[in-house]
């Protein structure tokens, strides 16, 4: 998987990029199509991405239809990856959280602890 951050080569057939918004930080990084890894390696480099290395989180993705999809193995990382065009819009949330989701917005609401 490749971890660098932005690069200028981004628009090459076998780079991808994708934007992830964990709050209200979105961040931008490419990964190689041919070569995304394995989802645990994804979700350490959101992590790190997003400086929150020790953070339980939820991952999803926008589909083609504007749908938020789970990513949580390696199979739909995978199938999230084959069907990004041009972009993989990641969407990340504290477990515990709830986002809502619409076609222009994206909201988090997360549940109160006693």
């Amino acid at each position: 998987m490749n971890r660098s951050h932005r690069h200028a080569g981004s628009g090459c057939l076998g780079t991808m990029e994708v934007k992830s918004k964990f709050g209200a930080e979105f961040r931008r990084f490419s990964l190689e199509r041919s070569k995304p890894g394995k989802f645990e390696e994804f979700y350490g480099l959101l992590q790190h991405v997003h400086k929150i290395p020790n953070v339980d989180v939820l991952v999803g993705y926008a589909d083609i239809h504007g749908d938020l999809l789970p990513i949580n193995n390696d199979d739909n990382y995978h199938k999230a990856v084959s069907t990004a065009n041009p972009l993989l819009r990641i969407f990340i949330q504290k477990k515990g959280c709830v986002l809502e989701h619409s076609k222009n917005n994206v909201r988090m609401h997360c549940l109160k602890t006693l």
